[in-house]
Parts: C-alpha cells; sequence; structure tokens
C-alpha cells in the first residue's frame, strides 16, 4: 500500500516543482556536448498535441505518491518539456536513424512530478493519449537502442533496453531503462531512466524513475505504475 503523502504545504509544493522541472528540463543540457556524424533531419519528433482536460482527472493525486517523493502536478508547458526530456528528444531535434523518432500522441502529455530530496531522484506520471497500440512502440525501441539526437549543435546519445513487462491490469504493458548522455559523459552527467508503460484503450500511462547517481526504487516506482493504471481503468 502506497504510504499516505507527508506534507501539502505550499513551499513543498514549490520546491517540488522547482527540482523536478530543472532536473527534468536540464536532462539533456547538462549531458549534451558535440560529438562526431551526422545526424539525419527527422520530423519534429515531439509536435505539440491537443489538450484534454479528461487526462488530466487520471492522473494519481499528489498524495498518492509514495510519501518520500513531493509531488505536484506539472503546468502544460512544464508537462511538455518533461516528457520530451523523459524520452531524450527535443522539439526540432535530428534524429539518427531518423525512423527512431517518438510518435506524437494526440492529445496530452499531463505529468505529475514527485522529487525525493534526499536522492535528487524523481518519479513522474505522464498521461498521453495515442492512436497506435503499445505493441507499435516495442518494434520501434527494439529497432532503436542506440539513437544520436542533435539539437543546437549538441549531440545526445540515448540508449535504451527493453525488460520484461510487468503483470498489470493493462490492455498492454512493457519497461524499458534508458540512459541520455554522450559517448563520453563525465560522471553525474548521465541520466539513468527505468520506464513501466501500459495501454487503457487509447491512454498511455508512463511512469519513470530518473536519477543522475546510482540509486534506485523499483518499489516505489511499481507501486506508483500500479496506482496510476488502476485510477486510469477506473476512470
Amino acid at each position: 500500500m502506497t504510504a499516505p503523502f507527508r506534507t501539502t504545504a505550499r513551499s513543498s509544493r514549490k520546491t517540488a516543482r522547482t527540482v523536478g522541472v530543472m532536473a527534468l528540463g536540464g536532462l539533456l543540457a547538462a549531458c549534451g556536448t558535440t560529438v562526431s556524424g551526422h545526424p539525419t533531419d527527422a520530423r519534429d519528433p515531439v509536435p505539440t498535441a491537443a489538450a484534454d482536460s479528461g487526462l488530466a482527472r487520471l492522473l494519481p493525486d499528489p498524495s498518492q505518491f509514495p510519501s518520500q517523493y513531493t509531488a505536484v502536478m506539472l503546468p502544460v508547458d512544464a508537462a511538455s518539456q518533461a516528457a520530451n526530456d523523459l524520452e531524450g528528444y527535443l522539439p526540432g531535434a535530428q534524429v539518427d536513424p531518423s525512423s527512431c523518432a517518438p510518435v506524437a500522441p494526440t492529445a496530452g502529455p499531463v505529468v505529475s512530478v514527485g522529487t525525493n530530496d534526499a536522492t535528487r531522484a524523481t518519479l513522474t506520471v505522464a498521461l498521453t493519449r495515442s492512436g497506435t497500440p503499445l505493441s507499435a512502440l516495442r518494434d520501434q525501441l527494439r529497432r532503436c537502442g542506440t539513437v544520436r539526437v542533435g539539437h543546437s549543435g549538441v549531440t545526445s546519445v540515448v540508449a535504451t533496453q527493453l525488460d520484461p513487462p510487468p503483470p498489470v491490469d493493462a490492455d498492454d504493458s512493457l519497461a524499458l531503462r534508458r540512459t541520455v548522455g554522450t559517448e563520453n559523459s563525465a560522471p553525474g552527467l548521465t541520466r539513468t531512466m527505468q520506464t513501466l508503460v501500459g495501454q487503457i484503450g487509447d491512454v498511455r500511462i508512463a511512469v519513470t524513475y530518473m536519477t543522475s547517481g546510482s540509486t534506485t526504487d523499483s518499489e516505489a516506482l511499481d507501486t506508483l505504475f500500479t496506482t496510476a493504471v488502476r485510477k486510469v481503468r477506473r476512470g
């Protein structure tokens, strides 16, 4: 059972918003340096999708996050930035191979992020609507283990591997581990992410644990993912 949320004080929410957005928003900028190669131009991999107020009510409440994570719902602009960073891509980026660019959702994202002040790690829930089945994403990830993403003269390396799918009450699910850095990233500049993804109808649920260190929190990730899927299932 998920432990109760510790506090809903305004100062805690402000801290979580600031730390969470800085951690997510700085993911590519912090780890990017120019490397050799010539990325291929791709379509804008993450264009803005239509707003969908119905998705927001399906997000877990901040009180439903594991107790060590102070959580807030992000505003629309920050939500899009966070979702892009967790995938390792920026709007307008050059993607090599170009077929590995993410497919834009039909609506969303809506995002809540929780920050663990002790470890500087984040837990993020992102909901989108997608007209494609989760199997299409699984097939793409199998083909796209290593992708180079160029933006504003900076090239990042996005490395993704699939894990066994989590058992959950969803139409389909998958699990992945991802790093975003460069070929010679300095210690502490590579971001490591563990993500669980589920789909119910056209709603796609992605819950991600992200750190720039060596910490893990699989229990919190599993708990929040189960909570998020259950809330979408109940509608």
